[in-house]
């Protein structure tokens, strides 16, 4: 016998650790340029510095490490880029709490040494997820590890803003940002979030110049009157026409402002007339563009009411509204305030309300670089999977806006700006100017830093070295796909694809996979707050590495998953099976076998037919994506065909007498297992590894020591056999047919039935006939023939089952008491008679038919359909058993 290493039981965990060990220690991840080879590359999307494994992150790097290590199979280049993402506000949040603990400011400190402590911070904490990367079995390439905060990345950032500057692209400006007031930066419109809140709907006189009518507003926000600078009203409202182009007063403030008409108005919201306040709404805003209008900022950037607030000044806007409202009734100018439900504007790192305010900032005008980015997904060099996908993302680019890229924070990629301090020119530099180029005066740079966005946007360039023209950057661009969640086309894919078209001249990826997203069971989405998170590393403790992979890539078939244990379960038990299988094969084997193949039996013929078949469609689902099926076909062909089926039936040979089938049925279990590991690694890496290590063939040398180094199978056409196919698919049929027999007649397990066979079709019967002994020993039932002639079919009493041009025919002769037989088979009849009628009576009653919602209308029908199928079925074996027919009633025959 082989000597089996294997452990009795398979313990995920060591086997995990050692084997990533192993790797990691001969870099067996690390990828090299290698013209002689085609290149397939995939950049991580980069995890925050910040973070740890979440649900989201586990689903994508397993579907990520399943493309890079089916690939490498292949024989292509592959490269994983991993690294992390500085993360401007959640890194300088947890520095701050830091020095919140010691009782201090980060302006106590002061920006150096705060920056130093960030550092300090990340080289402590910042590869807590590359750990977990690893930890889940990703194949990366962590010897290439990028930081988006590494000196030469910082390199690649201010290139590319010093580029678009000088284009025109990026430019500086005061205008209407979303204000985290709780973060003291401006955020784009992409990291806002919105809630429904309940509010009050406040409804407001504004006296009209010269007459004694007043105009109606509605508004949320009655703290803002104090900036307004126009009512507007729908040219198409008839109830205000008469007052556009006239005047209105500003209550509290007695500020004469226009009336215009704006189609934007919407005449159903209030009173149809609404307050126009440029430095605080963002729709008010844009209609102030176009009407020319003066903008009033009455908050101030620490959301405080700022001096043209009058004596509000300093007092939080919350509070002044209560003080607006009460001087409003004063005045006689307050008319109601009704509920009100809408969406607000939060940050989307801290959840404080955003404060839409007018700032001086650095703003990218997108126009010139989204056509491109627009033409490269029309015209198909990039592929959205699933491909509505695309639509979303061309419908957002092609309603783009300025993008506002600066960010008031210490922690980032400082703006590469600076002013003269006499004459207050700007300068754009990678470095510090040594004056100003303008007066010679000194200079002092822009204190803000850009959007982490921005910087994440060069991602799968400036990890290959761009700027310079490096080797790596030669071959590994373009990336070959990305996998992405739904939340950051826009964040994040749209402007990647921009940055590469304008930088590097080609898309940056080839195919874009969104991913599920992962709920909780419940279908809320998993949030550590609401406390339906799952934290994926308790899965992989609990569970190992290749359950929890498994578990998530068998449930990611729609595009919003509710979790299921039960899948991470089942992987744990897949696991287990092709453990004890696979030491059934090697401790089972012929010591001198040799792993060649040979078809000398019909199961031997069907295995290795649907091995090749197998192998074929796994490698097509793997190229198109289709992970949820890819592990749905693996499970189904390893443990029903391969565990079930083929080692059951091998079994009679691999313990046989006959030293030369021993050696025939062990290679032909070397080969197999070798075969089944290879097509099996990329998506269960460690237990595959593990059991290809084990070969005699890889551990004498004949094969790659690792599967690191193996190549995709490519299965010999002469393996594909549709006649033994079928002709197992009766034997599995007839065999299991048999079993359910035996069981639901009550046949003790040592009493042997003895069964014909009638093949109906030339050829069915044959891995029956061809395999007796294995037949008997897996149904309990010896094969007394096979005919082919309709007239040779045995009399009697027999319990027939029925399979693919084949039905057996197992006799009762001596076997089954057939007067209990009978009253076991009318009592089968009565009760699907009664379940049907009870069916029936529901479906017939047109009131109950009416209301009952369709699920349950179509649960009874399938159970009508359920009894008819067994009132049936029980009428034919009734007849083949008692040799009568089955009483109509279901009773006794008179």
């Amino acid at each position: 016998m082989t000597e089996v290493t294997m452990a009795a039981r398979y313990s995920p965990h060591e086997v995990e650790e050692r084997l990533m060990r192993s790797w990691l220690a001969r870099s067996a991840f690390h990828s090299v340029v290698d013209p002689s080879r085609p290149a397939y590359t995939i950049a991580i999307p980069p995890p925050n510095v910040t973070g740890s494994l979440h649900m989201g992150h586990a689903l994508n790097d397993t579907i990520q490490d399943i493309l890079v290590r089916y690939h490498r199979l292949k024989g292509e280049n592959s490269l994983w880029i991993v690294g992390t993402d500085h993360a401007g506000i959640a890194t300088q949040n947890k520095v701050e709490g830091q020095l919140a603990e010691e009782g201090l400011k980060k302006e106590d400190i002061g920006r150096e040494a705060f920056e130093k402590r960030v550092w300090e911070w990340r080289r402590e904490y910042g590869s807590t997820i590359i750990h977990q990367l690893k930890r889940l079995g990703c194949a990366c390439d962590y010897e290439r590890e990028r930081f988006t905060m590494d000196e030469a990345y910082q390199k690649a950032v201010a290139k590319v803003f010093i580029s678009l500057y000088e284009k025109g692209d990026i430019y500086r400006d005061v205008y209407l940002v979303n204000w985290c007031v709780r973060c003291g930066s401006a955020i784009s419109d992409l990291e806002v979030e919105h809630e429904d809140r309940q509010a009050k709907l406040y409804y407001v006189k504004y006296p009209v110049v010269g007459t004694s009518e007043a105009l109606t507003v509605a508004t949320t926000r009655p703290e803002t009157i104090l900036g307004d600078t126009a009512v507007a009203v729908n040219p198409k409202d008839p109830r205000y026409g008469k007052f556009v182009g006239g005047r209105i007063v500003v209550p509290l403030v007695g500020r004469e402002v226009p009336v215009i008409a704006d189609e934007h108005v919407d005449i159903e919201f209030g009173t149809g007339a609404l307050k126009i306040t440029p430095g605080h709404d963002p729709d008010d805003w844009e209609i102030g563009l176009r009407h020319g209008l003066p903008n009033i900022s009455v908050i101030g950037l620490d959301g405080l009411m700022n001096a043209e607030a009058g004596d509000l000044e300093g007092m939080p806007a919350e509070e002044a509204r209560e003080i607006v409202v009460q001087r409003l009734e004063e005045q006689g100018l307050f008319v109601k305030a009704d509920d009100y439900s809408h969406a607000v504007g939060t940050c989307y790192r801290c959840g404080t309300v955003i404060e839409p305010l007018l700032s001086l900032q650095w703003f990218m005008d997108m126009k010139r670089l989204v056509q491109p980015a627009i033409a490269v997904v029309e015209d198909g060099r990039v592929r959205f999977v699933p491909d509505r996908w695309g639509d979303v993302y061309l419908d957002w680019m092609r309603g783009i806006r300025p993008w506002c890229v600066s960010r008031q924070l210490w922690w980032g990629h400082r703006i590469p700006a600076y002013y003269c301090d006499s004459c207050e020119h700007v300068m754009v530099a990678a470095g510090p100017p040594a004056a100003c180029e303008k007066c010679g005066g000194t200079l002092h740079q822009d204190e803000d830093v850009l959007d982490t966005w921005f910087s994440s946007a060069l991602w799968p360039f400036a990890t290959l070295g761009w700027p310079d023209q490096t080797p790596e950057l030669g071959a590994f661009y373009p990336t070959s796909v990305l996998s992405t969640a739904r939340d950051i086309i826009y964040l994040w894919v749209a402007r990647m694809i921009m940055m590469g078209m304008e930088f590097v001249g080609d898309v940056p990826f080839r195919d874009v996979i969104i991913h599920p997203t992962v709920l909780a069971t419940d279908g809320r989405r998993m949030s550590k707050s609401l406390g339906t998170g799952i934290d994926p590393l308790e899965l992989i403790r609990e569970y190992g590495a290749d359950a929890t992979r498994f578990g998530l890539a068998y449930m990611s078939s729609v595009q919003d998953v509710r979790f299921s244990a039960e899948r991470i379960e089942m992987g744990r038990n897949f696991a287990n099976k092709i453990w004890n299988a696979s030491r059934l094969v090697l401790q089972g084997a012929h010591p001198e076998a040799v792993a060649e193949v040979e078809l000398s039996t019909p199961a031997d013929r069907w295995i290795f037919s649907r091995l090749a078949a197998v192998t074929r469609e796994l490698a097509e689902l793997y190229d198109g994506y289709d992970f949820d099926d890819a592990s749905r076909l693996l499970y189904r062909f390893i443990w029903n065909e391969v565990c079930d089926w083929y080692l059951e039936v091998a079994k009679t040979r691999l313990y046989s007498d006959s030293e030369a089938e021993r050696l025939a049925v062990s290679g032909n279990l070397l080969v197999l297992l070798e075969h089944v590991m290879i097509v099996l690694h990329p998506l269960m890496p460690f237990i595959s590894e593990e059991v290809y290590g084990n070969l005699p063939q890889v551990q004498s040398g004949l094969r790659p020591p690792s599967l690191l180094e193996a190549r995709y199978p490519e299965e010999p056409a002469a393996w594909r056999d549709q006649a033994a196919e079928d002709a197992m698919e009766a034997f599995t049929t007839v065999v299991s047919g048999l079993r359910s027999a035996r069981e639901e007649l009550g046949l003790a397990r040592d009493v042997t039935g003895k069964v014909h066979v009638f093949e109906a079709e030339p050829g069915a019967a044959a891995a029956i006939a061809g395999q007796s002994q294995a037949f008997r020993q897996l149904c309990g039932c010896e094969l007394a023939g096979v005919v082919t002639v309709e007239k040779d079919k045995p009399q009697g009493r027999y319990a027939s089952i029925e399979g693919p041009g084949v039905i057996a025919l197992l006799d009762l002769g001596g076997l089954v008491d057939v007067e209990r037989e009978r009253e076991r088979l009318l009592a089968k009849a009565k009760k699907a008679t009664a379940e049907g009628a009870k069916a029936e009576t529901k479906l017939g009653n047109s009131g109950f038919v009416a209301k009952a919602p369709e699920d349950v209308i179509a649960e009874i029908r399938e159970r009508l359909s359920r009894s008819q199928a067994i009132l049936e079925e029980t009428r034919r074996q009734y007849m083949e058993r008692i040799g009568e027919e089955l009483p109509m009633d279901g009773g006794p025959r008179s």
